[in-house]
């Protein structure tokens, strides 16, 4: 851990993109606490903005690979048991996490590659149960680096805005403090959209 502390006080695109490299698999770094912060720094002219997302993108799309190949060549008997170890529980691991994207994936077919990506619990380990269906891996590719991309663009917009209102003694707490409104939103946002796409289905089927 002390090494990611490190790493999140000294920012650039190598760190940006390891970082979320270790946040798509189990490893857990939060992405406010890199995404916005790196965006924070190219407001001040330090950074490049496009290029903070784009590697941020790359990161998440190489973890996400990780635990799509995890999933894929390892089965679900191995990942529960990885789930439910010592190991599992110091990167905040169970397998009730692990059935919960499961089940989301399951309930939402292909798409919620794409959803999964923007909720918080799900996020990182919304590969795992694509790997485990065997989803087509240019598919799962794609959809992972739409979700993570508007996902990166979020949170970079949110790095961008706190440099101008806020000091960078204060920047990680308010990005914490923002960041509960952003997932609720967000949440609310799935929530709504997949309501709606589940009424047309059913309005379709009759």
């Amino acid at each position: 851990m002390n090494i990611i502390t490190s790493l999140l006080s000294n920012l650039n695109y190598g760190t940006v993109f390891f970082l979320m490299l270790l946040e798509s698999t189990v490893i857990p770094v939060p992405s406010e606490l890199v995404v916005s912060p790196a965006a924070y720094h190219a407001a001040a002219g330090n950074l490049d903005i496009a290029l903070v997302i784009l590697f941020a993108t790359l990161g998440a799309d190489a973890g996400a690979t990780i635990n799509y190949l995890a999933g894929y060549y390892l089965g679900r008997p191995i990942i529960y048991r990885f789930a439910n170890s010592k190991w599992g529980k110091m990167c905040l691991l169970n397998q009730q996490k692990v059935e919960k994207s499961e089940k989301y994936f399951y309930d939402h077919g292909m798409v919620a590659t794409i959803t999964g990506r923007l909720l918080p619990g799900i996020r990182h380990l919304i590969s795992i149960p694509a790997g485990l269906a065997r989803m087509k891996f240019w598919q799962f590719l794609l959809y992972t680096t739409i979700g993570a991309g508007v996902w990166n663009c979020i949170l970079a917009a949110l790095g961008w805005y706190l440099h101008s209102v806020v000091p960078e003694e204060q920047l990680n707490d308010k990005i914490m403090e923002y960041g509960e409104y952003i997932k609720y939103g967000i949440i609310g946002i799935v929530a709504v959209a997949a309501l709606w796409f589940g009424a047309k289905w059913y309005l379709k089927r009759k």
